[in-house]
């Protein structure tokens, strides 16, 4: 789960740099919002911080009500309820939508029909944590299929004058499926504030949104943002970190194992559901963080890929992950998509070669530093 591995870090920071400052580069707007199961903190630089502030705000609200499995009339909650027929969706949730689509096929462990396994362990909100019986996975893992789910939209040719009005677009699950959009919804709402601070002239930003950074721009005195990555073994110490990145104009999303959970026989499981096997995956990874650049690159929608890619390589573990980052590259750049720091459960933290001289590992963590090629 994304939660708040960098928040401390980050809060003192940004609470650091409030002096009243009339420079336009250093006067900000903080808020905190608590939105999609997750508190969230927004830092805005510039004169217009905070008109920045609350309309990075009002996408996250205008997103929350499209994708959650909680609001009743959201895109989500119809299309769930909807017994595999069509339903009409926004523009947002048929660009997820096939976004997800996108991460499935690249990457295995990720698939948002997990929803009906997520409840059956009692981690899709509202149900007691229990360890369904392997039958009741059995029987549930025959729903498990993101292929099953489509999506369609009108052409301009067949109706130019709704071509973008929110009725052109449709979709609808296989029988018996339901989906969750909360592996990937976070990341895709990091993407739509990077245009809202580019339209603002923002200078730098600083945005938490539960565990899915974005540092954008640089610090006020032009040093890039630090952003803490949780110890997973100290979970329970807001500032006990396995180490800590310097980014600039970048995202940063970790997922682990270690904030929800629930234990039975003296046995943890944790919420990330393996799409093959149906139970909490074992994958020898405490955590995985994804980072990728914010804006610069060919790909609009990096912050979405670390969103999904964060949990997937968490369910492949330390050797299909890696691998997996070695093969994917942007064509144009000629260099990997996204960089990697794994905390393993043996005791390392593993980062790869575009991260060496962006990542400080905490010594007092007890952990061996390792840097992939």
């Amino acid at each position: 789960m994304k939660r708040l591995t960098a928040y401390v870090l980050l809060l003192a920071l940004l609470l650091a740099g409030c002096g009243g400052s009339a420079d336009p580069d250093t006067a900000q707007e903080s808020i905190q919002v608590i939105a999609m199961d997750t508190a969230m903190l927004i830092t805005t630089y510039g004169e217009r911080s905070p008109a920045a502030a609350y309309a990075c705000e009002d996408v996250i609200r205008d997103l929350e009500a499209k994708f959650s499995r909680t609001v009743e009339d959201s895109d989500v909650s119809r299309l769930n309820a909807a017994g595999g027929e069509a339903v009409a969706i926004s523009l947002d949730t048929f660009t997820l939508l096939n976004q997800a689509q996108h991460c499935w096929r690249a990457a295995q462990g990720f698939d948002i029909t997990i929803a009906p396994l997520a409840a059956a362990w009692g981690f899709a909100g509202g149900e007691e944590y229990r360890v369904p019986s392997r039958e009741e996975i059995d029987a549930l893992l025959t729903l498990v299929d993101q292929g099953a789910v489509s999506c369609t939209s009108k052409t301009r040719e067949e109706d130019p004058a709704d071509y973008e009005d929110e009725a052109s677009y449709t979709a609808a699950l296989g029988p018996g499926q339901a989906i969750d959009l909360g592996g990937i919804a976070k990341g895709y709402a990091a993407d739509k504030i990077v245009k809202v601070l580019q339209e603002h002239d923002v200078p730098r930003a600083n945005i938490n949104l539960g565990g899915n950074v974005l540092a954008y721009g640089d610090r006020p005195d032009g040093t890039p943002w630090r952003v803490g990555i949780q110890d997973p073994a100290r979970a329970d110490e807001q500032n006990a970190f396995a180490g800590v990145l310097a980014l600039t104009d970048s995202f940063a999303v970790t997922s682990g194992g270690y904030q929800r959970y629930f234990e039975e026989g003296g046995k943890r499981y944790h919420h990330i559901i393996d799409p093959a096997t149906g139970c909490p995956a074992d994958s020898g990874l405490a955590s995985v963080t994804v980072v990728a650049d914010a804006f610069k690159t060919q790909q609009p929608w990096n912050g979405t890929m670390c969103d999904a890619y964060s949990t997937a390589l968490f369910v492949m573990g330390e050797e299909k992950a890696l691998e997996f980052w070695r093969s994917c590259r942007d064509l144009v750049a000629e260099e990997p998509l996204f960089q990697l720091v794994l905390v393993t459960e043996d005791g390392r933290v593993v980062v790869t070669e575009g991260l060496a001289d962006r990542f400080a590992l905490d010594e007092s963590s007890g952990y061996t530093l390792e840097v992939v090629s």
